[in-house]
């Protein structure tokens, strides 16, 4: 399996790209910092420099060739402003759609976040609320293309070791979650094309993450 993750570099990219190559699968890592690209060798990734805010559909597609699937993991990051909150979490994950559809590729996972669904409250800090509805309007996006989307909502990321038991739901709630255990959630979504049109929400919980994704399977 050939995997595009577009925000290679982060947290949960660099653990989902580590875990793909352990398996034998090709990681491919979309990056704007070419001084990124060691990290991801390290982590048995093929690194890309392509920056998302300023590529086009046709540059990204062709980055994309042979690919069984794209998850998009990019993010404007902590201390970035509402602006490029709309420009990554928004606009990079439409390109990212719009190259997968030039490109041939159905599959497509989106790294979202819990509390998108109700609007923010007037008292919410700007960035934070630019940043929930900027998640909620690419997952609205999303649900509008034919591809073979799959929205996965974590929980309060930590960077625990991984427990390999979660709760994986609809609506699972306030919680935690590592994000060892994200990546191999999102690798279990890769191999089961039955969760494609859901949206998941994720958390730590007492279920194995393959008895749990086959009770969500679509």
């Amino acid at each position: 399996m050939r995997v595009v993750i577009a925000g290679g570099h982060g947290k949960i990219a660099l653990l989902l790209q580590r875990h793909l190559a352990g398996r034998g699968d090709s990681a491919v890592g979309l990056i704007r910092n070419p001084e990124q690209a060691p990290t991801l060798v390290a982590a048995g990734a093929t690194p890309v420099v392509c920056d998302l805010e300023h590529a086009d559909a046709a540059e990204v597609a062709a980055h994309l060739t042979d690919a069984d699937a794209v998850v998009f993991a990019a993010g404007a990051g902590p201390g970035s402003g509402a602006a490029r909150k709309d420009t990554v979490d928004r606009a990079a994950a439409a390109l990212l759609a719009d190259a997968a559809t030039r490109a041939g590729v159905r599959r497509y996972l989106l790294i979202s976040s819990m509390g998108v669904d109700a609007p923010p409250s007037a008292d919410t800090d700007e960035v934070w609320a630019a940043y929930l509805r900027a998640k909620k309007a690419a997952e609205d996006d999303l649900r509008g293309r034919d591809l073979a989307w799959t929205v996965l909502r974590p929980g309060r990321l930590t960077d625990d070791q991984p427990t390999g038991r979660v709760t994986l739901t609809r609506h699972a709630g306030r919680g935690a979650i590592s994000r060892a255990d994200v990546a191999h959630v999102l690798v279990a979504l890769l191999e089961e094309p039955g969760t494609a049109g859901a949206t998941l929400e994720l958390v730590g919980g007492p279920t194995p993450i393959a008895d749990a994704i086959h009770a969500v399977t679509t």
